[in-house]
């Protein structure tokens, strides 16, 4: 429950980030941008391209083991093919992450103007991550065949997820879903050592995901300022326990199964991993400076982030 009208949002309102911008005119801005920078990614990519021979899937910086004592005993060929399955891991928690998204966007405008450009906006970016969870799917079934499902337990943390959080609870844990893997992604398409298709379904994500973010990031501000104290203590607390099933899901025991590791162990040498710990942390620290400037890294919230070890 919001303690100022819709109306009152839209006069004059700020954070510590300064005035908040109006509503519509910022999907506007992003229908526009919408409607220039799109992709299909079915005509778009080489989808019968063979591999390169010798080029990796995933920067090798950014595999979960790398630098670890697993890695500097695993021949070169081993290490691509943890790469494969790494990257494959991950698309496969990005189609998770963004069917959870989807709903959590219907949920949003449900009760809202159905001719608002931030209704069509949010309509535009369902469309966006429907061709999102088919590209990352096509690229596992070309890459591995069989996609990763996520444990269970987080299956179904996921579920809990749709049918508890508040409005800006929704938004914090996109950000948090989008911001890590886009910042990976923007080290992964311009790197020519990566197999060329995977720099391509790359590329089309981080293009058109950085108009989610600015939707996400202006909506959370919003949010963050109207709701009651109550709702933004929850939404703390939620957002922070969203951090330590994210960074668990980013290193899925069964990608090292199928690259011929033992689970454990592998998972063991990642927890103790301080270059794994730094990735994780940089790739966060962008969102985890915004959430800190709007009030969202306060409390209960702030300390589940840095049991989560996405936060220093």
């Amino acid at each position: 429950m919001t303690t100022v009208t819709e109306a009152d949002a839209l006069e004059g309102l700020r954070d510590a980030l300064g005035l908040l911008k109006d509503r519509e005119q910022v999907a506007e801005r992003l229908l526009d941008s919408s409607a220039k920078h799109s992709f299909d990614p079915d005509t778009e990519l080489d989808w019968d391209s063979p591999d390169v021979e010798g080029l990796w899937y995933w920067p090798p910086e950014l595999c979960s083991l790398y630098d670890t004592p697993m890695w500097k005993r695993m021949p070169q060929e081993q290490r691509i093919e943890l790469s494969k399955y790494e990257a494959a891991s991950m698309a496969s928690m990005g189609i998770w992450f963004e069917i959870i998204l989807m709903q959590l966007l219907v949920r949003h405008i449900y009760d809202k103007s159905l001719t608002s450009s931030h209704v069509r906006y949010a309509l535009t970016e369902i469309a966006d991550e429907c061709r999102h969870s088919m590209m990352f799917a096509r690229m596992i079934k070309r890459s591995v065949g069989e996609s990763f499902t996520m444990p269970r337990v987080h299956h179904n943390l996921g579920r809990v997820l749709k049918t508890i959080s508040t409005t800006p609870g929704s938004f914090a844990a996109t950000l948090l879903g989008e911001e890590i893997i886009d910042w990976m992604q923007r080290m992964t398409f311009p790197d020519e050592r990566v197999q060329p298709l995977v720099r391509g379904v790359t590329r089309i994500h981080v293009i058109e995901e950085a108009r989610h973010v600015r939707y996400a990031r202006e909506e959370l501000r919003r949010q963050m300022v109207t709701c009651g104290p109550t709702e933004a203590a929850y939404t703390r607390i939620v957002c922070g326990e969203a951090a330590r099933v994210i960074y668990t899901a980013f290193h899925n025991p069964a990608a090292y199964e199928r690259a011929g590791l033992d689970p454990k162990e592998a998972l063991a040498q990642v927890k103790a991993s301080g270059h794994r710990r730094e990735i994780m942390q940089t790739g966060a620290k962008r969102l985890t400076d915004f959430l800190d400037d709007i009030g969202v890294m306060r409390g209960v919230g702030r300390r589940l982030w840095k049991s989560s070890g996405l936060l220093a």
